[in-house]
């Protein structure tokens, strides 16, 4: 396949053998397993993938590469090619027999909301090994007092098991891209996504307590809740939020719900 990558899809197209071995390792792919590949590029992971599961769906938005992945592969029945954008693709319409295992090197100028639309479907994963740009698995990975910490990390690790696997250098790539990249391990958690009882209040908590990252939580979320609140649910409003544990902001977020709710409820 001899395919000119495009910038405007992000495509950095993987070639190194050991690196393309080493991904299928760790997915370690299973002959009764539905697997989904987003963005498959000249086929390099594609070709062993199929060959390995029951069924491989893939995801490729580039109308010039999508009907030459199949044709790379030598046209298996167990494959099926869409040629749909992953960001507003419905990926629990594939999951018509168990859960999917979803694989791919995100494009990085969409990485981010990519893996928030798949993890908003994350009823239907079993897991997910994903290329990212490695100070991106880094954020995702970090714990509360590291200079990564963010929304990110608190975000992902609310609803997902974590484990980073290994790192990429440019040379592995066509074009190199100008910074390493890394693979990691997520694993949905259904009982951490459970816990949160407020989806939408969490989220507004995490933008307003990390959107201005120098300040203390009685300044960062003073439109959220007050320090005298703040205090009540457990939260010293004196910390900054990266000093804050992933666990204490599902607590903090479940106690302001409870009190919204409760006060509600009296003015009724």
């Amino acid at each position: 396949m001899a395919h000119t990558p495009r910038k405007r899809f992000g495509q950095n197209f993987l070639h190194d053998q050991g690196v393309i071995q080493r991904i299928v390792t760790a997915v370690n792919p299973q002959a009764d397993q539905h697997l989904v590949e987003i963005g498959p590029g000249e086929a390099a992971i594609t070709r062993l993938l199929v060959k390995e599961c029951r069924h491989l769906d893939v995801i490729e938005i580039d109308r010039d590469l999508a009907p030459l992945v199949a044709d790379t592969c030598g046209n298996p029945d167990n494959l099926t090619v869409h040629n749909a954008d992953a960001l507003k693709f419905d990926f629990c319409s594939l999951a018509t027999s168990g859960k999917l295992r979803v694989v791919g090197n995100l494009p990085y100028n969409i990485s981010t909301p990519l893996l928030f639309h798949l993890l908003e479907q994350a009823d239907c994963v079993a897991d997910l090994h994903v290329m990212l740009q490695k100070e991106v698995v880094e954020r995702i990975a970090a714990p509360h007092g590291n200079k990564s910490y963010g929304r990110l990390s608190v975000a992902i690790q609310t609803r997902c098991r974590v484990q980073p696997l290994f790192t990429i250098g440019p040379g592995a790539f066509r074009p190199p891209p100008k910074i390493d990249s890394a693979v990691v391990r997520l694993v949905p958690d259904a009982d951490k996504i459970a816990a949160i009882k407020d989806p939408v209040l969490f989220n507004r908590v995490l933008v307003s307590a990390f959107s201005m990252r120098r300040k203390t939580l009685r300044n960062a979320l003073k439109k959220v809740a007050d320090a005298t609140t703040l205090e009540s649910c457990g939260i010293d409003p004196s910390l900054r939020a990266e000093q804050i544990p992933v666990e204490a902001f599902v607590s903090l977020a479940n106690c302001l719900a409870t009190k919204t709710n409760t006060d509600t409820t009296e003015n009724e």
